[in-house]
């Protein structure tokens, strides 16, 4: 199994052990609480929403992932979302793990 779908299917165990917060408001609440470990941002959001995202995780120092589409997202979690935050940390580290041997590097 290629890395990309290890990390789709770790993010759908995430959803259900609920250790997600979906949609962009409740995840811009989650990394100013400092509850945010790693966030995911749908590739093809607006571009309005990719900044306010990744300009409030670069502020409170959140790892953020521009990797994959609002449709892959959407299935791993089963809804329909372009913005996701892992709110655990072991979650969070495996899932680093993984994208930095796809990507090479993680965070843009």
């Amino acid at each position: 199994m290629m890395n990309k779908e290890r990390v789709l299917n770790l993010l759908g165990l995430a959803q259900r052990s609920r250790n997600l917060v979906t949609g962009e408001e409740l995840v811009l609440e989650e990394i100013r609480r400092q509850k945010a470990k790693l966030v995911f941002i749908a590739n093809d959001a607006s571009e309005n929403t990719k900044k306010k995202i990744t300009d409030k995780s670069k502020t409170y120092e959140v790892n953020y992932n521009l990797f994959f589409s609002h449709q892959e997202l959407s299935n791993a979690i089963g809804a329909s979302r372009k913005v996701i935050a892992v709110t655990d940390k072991g979650f969070a580290k495996r899932m680093i793990e993984l994208l930095v041997s796809v990507e090479g590097e993680f965070i843009e």
